[in-house]
């Protein structure tokens, strides 16, 4: 329950400070239908992503999972998804997409801070080694990019917190 303290907690401040409301984030109803389904569309590749990362981690597949009740690993994912996705997406990317002009080089830029941003994951937490390591940034760079790609398409903060948990609820479950 740290991680939306320290990622929600300064984006709050700032959107504040900046004068902006939360739409200003993509927190808003506006293209909410075509935000789940496009959403859905891309979550199926990134559901498929994440039965690869566990592929990676273990070495091959295992499907036992260790999660002990599957609604805290839903609440645990959506918590996560929503904290990252409206600092990243909501306004990492659309702040960066405002200043540089250009929606793929705003999410290009964002995506490699937020894959350089869970690269210490995969080498403290799961001890990948060099080669796991560079598959789980190529994977992680992959979703932020389709994250951000869903987020510029909707303007709505939910496409991307739907498509994150898509993706992390086959890394929590197939272990």
């Amino acid at each position: 329950m740290i991680k939306p303290l320290i990622w929600l907690l300064p984006v709050f401040y700032f959107v504040r400070k900046e004068k902006l409301g939360l739409t200003s984030l993509g927190i808003t109803t506006k293209n909410l239908f075509p935000a789940i389904y496009l959403s859905l569309a891309l979550g199926v590749t990134f559901a498929i992503e994440g039965a690869i990362i566990n592929f990676i981690k273990y070495k091959g597949v295992d499907f036992s999972a260790n999660i002990g009740n599957f609604w805290v690993a839903l609440g645990l994912s959506s918590v996560t998804a929503i904290s990252e996705e409206v600092a990243f997406r909501g306004y990492f990317f659309s702040r960066v997409w405002r200043v540089v002009a250009n929606e793929w080089k705003a999410n290009l830029i964002t995506s490699l801070v937020w894959a350089a941003i869970h690269i210490p994951i995969g080498i403290f937490w799961w001890e990948l080694d060099f080669a796991g390591t560079v598959g789980y940034l190529i994977i992680i760079l992959t979703f932020g990019m389709g994250s951000a790609f869903v987020f510029a398409r909707t303007k709505n903060v939910f496409s991307s917190v739907l498509l994150h948990v898509l993706w992390e609820m086959p890394i929590v479950l197939f272990r």
